[in-house]
């Protein structure tokens, strides 16, 4: 029994530990890219475009065709074997096999194996954008929980430090030195330290649901990220990250440049198909086939009679008349299913022209319709390039300005932390009031808080502007 409770005991803690694991950033990029439904339905269009380039390439191989019957006939009808005209019912069975192959339709099937190949790899690229799109929105919402973790222990440290002032201060005023008052601009102080501290707790709360959201985890499931400093999140320098150099690399690396630049591919492909099938097409054909009656017979036998064929008479006298050659006598029988099926075998070979010639102008107005397709997909390219080039021209100048406000922040979070220092050693020696007191801490936390908002928004503007290079994210 008690070796059992141990083994429970030690479960139990097992399990805690488990629950209690937390993810840092890379395990999170790495789980949401194997389980994001976004993910997932990019990577099932991906099969999707796979299966429809394999069917274009099978479509260039000979189409065959098997094809059998069995059927009763009765009534005046032609017989399938001998062709003649009949009135008796027959029980017939017949197989076929054809085949047809283009030779040649102006290279349109050619083609449409070459766009579909083409919407392949804009489709591959378009996953891989997914996937890149996954990885910097869980990077982002990671950062976002750090930033509300750390918002609410700047709460925690700032009640603790307003209860520190309360206690010191209630025994004051219980002694004496200090007048009621103090404390009750404390307390009510603390009250509001302590409804931030549950606002900073609630954000944190809901943002890690939302990270919860993009790994596509139960919301139920106990999940918490690692606590990393913002001062070791990996940020390359603005040096390195100027505008027209990573504008160069995202048109040679980003996934969507990509996809634009094969969907035009795929799109000059596609009207060369389009203007193919307004041509004639030249195909070749054959067919094998035989046919089976159950009322065909065939000579099973003969026999050579030389029966009279009548009578003359002479004078009193008469004669039977004999022919010349005996003649043959026939016995019919009914003719075996395989027997049949190989004296009925036949063949034919051909070759065929399609022209189209009135159609309602459905192909001439889809070859009008793929060239615009065609504008469409340039215009698209054109459009993504500039807007991507504007992106990145901003997210520039954010990450500049995000990078000196940070810098302007931190001088702030200094001159303020003198303050209340100066102020705190002043209302120790009851040289200030504590209004003014708390008013140097409120502008302590103000100054703390906005610094804090500006180290991650810098962050958050660096990375994304690494985003554009299309080379990862550095966790």
């Amino acid at each position: 029994m008690m070796r059992f409770l141990k083994l429970a005991f030690c479960l139990l803690i097992f399990s805690r530990s488990f629950s209690q694991e937390k993810w840092d950033l890379r395990r999170c990029v790495e789980y949401a890219l194997q389980n994001n439904i976004s993910v997932k339905q990019a990577d099932l269009q991906v099969r999707f475009a796979e299966l429809d380039l394999q069917q274009s390439k099978l479509s260039m191989y000979p189409f065959m065709n098997l094809g059998g019957n069995l059927g009763y006939s009765s009534g005046r009808n032609q017989d399938p074997t001998s062709f003649s005209l009949i009135t008796t019912g027959y029980l017939s069975n017949s197989y076929s096999l054809q085949a047809n192959v283009n030779l040649f339709n102006w290279f349109t099937q050619k083609n449409t194996v070459a766009a579909k190949d083409y919407t392949l790899q804009a489709t591959q690229a378009g996953a891989q954008k997914a996937r890149n799109d996954i990885s910097l929105n869980v990077a982002v919402g990671y950062l976002q929980v750090l930033l509300a973790k750390e918002q609410a222990n700047l709460a925690s440290i700032q009640v603790q430090q307003t209860t520190s002032q309360l206690e010191s201060t209630r025994k004051q005023v219980d002694a004496g030195a200090l007048p009621e008052l103090n404390a009750v601009q404390i307390e009510s102080q603390l009250a509001t330290d302590s409804s931030n501290l549950i606002a900073a707790e609630t954000s944190a709360r809901e943002l890690l649901l939302q990270l919860k959201a993009l790994l596509n985890l139960d919301a139920a499931a106990d999940f918490d990220v690692a606590a990393v400093p913002v001062d070791l999140v990996p940020v390359e320098s603005l040096a390195d990250l100027q505008p027209d150099a990573v504008y160069s690399l995202a048109l040679a690396n980003l996934p969507q440049q990509k996809v634009d630049e094969l969907n035009l591919e795929s799109a000059i492909k596609s009207v060369q198909v389009a203007r193919g099938s307004m041509y004639p097409t030249f195909s070749l054909f054959g067919s094998l086939g035989t046919t089976y009656n159950d009322k065909a017979s065939e000579i099973k036998s003969k026999t050579q009679i030389n029966a009279p064929i009548g009578t003359v008479t002479v004078g009193a006298a008469t004669y039977q008349v004999y022919p010349l050659n005996p003649f043959d006598l026939y016995n019919y029988g009914a003719i075996s299913y395989f027997n049949q099926l190989n004296h009925n075998f036949r063949q034919s070979v051909g070759l065929s022209v399609s022209v189209p010639i009135l159609n309602g102008g459905s192909l001439r107005t889809g070859w009008k319709r793929a060239k615009l397709s065609l504008k469409q997909a340039e215009l698209i390219k054109e459009q993504n390039s500039r807007t991507l080039k504007q992106d990145i021209y901003k997210a520039y100048n954010d990450a500049l300005a995000a990078f000196e406000k940070y810098n302007a922040n931190s001088k702030a979070v200094q001159t303020a932390q003198k303050v209340y220092d100066f102020a705190r050693k002043r209302y120790d020696l009851n040289l200030l009031s504590t209004y003014d007191l708390l008013i140097s801490q409120n502008s302590l936390l103000s100054a703390k808080t906005q610094s804090l908002y500006a180290h991650y928004d810098y962050v958050f503007k660096m990375k994304l502007l690494e985003f554009y290079k299309g080379q990862g994210i550095k966790l």
